[in-house]
């Protein structure tokens, strides 16, 4: 489809009441290229973390790691300094639901569970993911948590069609994590990404099938749910005014991918 077809489409679409993002939110071929390889660096930033991630390390130790090996492959860690975040990670324990900042006297400790959030600035072109990780023997009910929040990106992942709707990922997500008894947080959610660390669309977990923006080719954002054991209610730290924790205590876990709409699929760049 060349652009003023494409363009054609959209305003056809938009008249029949759909939501349509503005060409400046559809990547060209070379800014897809150039975001992939900025996604290629986030990703070998996250296998580093894996393969020295271990119980008795302190959470600043994984911002060093990440700190280290994004610059010394050319890359800037995208939260660092980013509305203020002091670190190049988040990292975020049991009932942390997103946005821990590593410190030096917080270790990991046998039955933990935790989600490091990786964001890469690489020539300019942004990329961003996240993975959990088991730390030790963990209870049953923790393993069930993480593991049902994968299937929810999934189930996420398998529900996206180009030209179908943002709202059909989070029917799939959303319908998945309540039949396993969780609950999904509503108010912090995905985003555009590539050419800014935030853009335009947020991507809901909560919303109906068939709802919100149309999935066009050429849109690039992240699929992260936040899966609550318990509530999916919240509170963010009154001295950091970062770190968002489950009101009732209860764990949470998160896994986030970055995507592309293509033509014919949704093609995942980050994992």
């Amino acid at each position: 489809m060349n652009k003023k077809e494409l363009m054609n489409r959209l305003d056809a679409l938009a008249l029949e009441g759909e939501i349509v993002p503005s060409m400046s939110l559809l990547k060209s071929d070379k800014e897809i290229e150039m975001i992939k390889k900025s996604a290629r660096l986030n990703t070998a930033v996250l296998d580093h973390v894996s393969a020295h991630i271990k119980a008795g390390m302190s959470t600043q130790e994984i911002d060093t790691l990440v700190y280290d090996y994004t610059t010394q492959n050319g890359g800037i860690p995208a939260p660092l300094n980013y509305n203020g975040f002091p670190k190049s990670v988040c990292t975020s324990i049991n009932q942390v639901i997103c946005h821990g900042i590593p410190q030096e006297d917080e270790l990991l400790k046998d039955g933990d569970i935790i989600n490091v959030d990786v964001s890469t600035i690489l020539n300019g072109y942004f990329s961003d993911a996240s993975r959990m990780f088991l730390i030790g023997q963990v209870s049953e009910n923790a393993k069930k948590l993480v593991h049902t929040t994968k299937e929810c990106v999934e189930r996420g992942l398998k529900a996206a069609k180009p030209w179908g709707h943002l709202g059909d990922i989070a029917d799939a997500i959303q319908t998945h994590a309540t039949q396993n008894g969780y609950s999904v947080v509503a108010e912090i959610g995905g985003h555009g990404i590539g050419l800014e660390f935030h853009e335009e669309p947020f991507v809901s977990y909560v919303t109906p099938k068939g709802s919100e923006m149309v999935l066009v080719p050429g849109m690039i954002f992240t699929i992260e749910p936040m899966i609550n054991e318990g509530s999916a209610d919240f509170y963010i730290d009154a001295e950091n005014d970062w770190t968002v924790y489950t009101t009732d205590n209860l764990l949470s876990a998160q896994i986030e991918y970055m995507v592309l709409v293509t033509e014919t699929d949704l093609q995942i760049l980050t994992c």
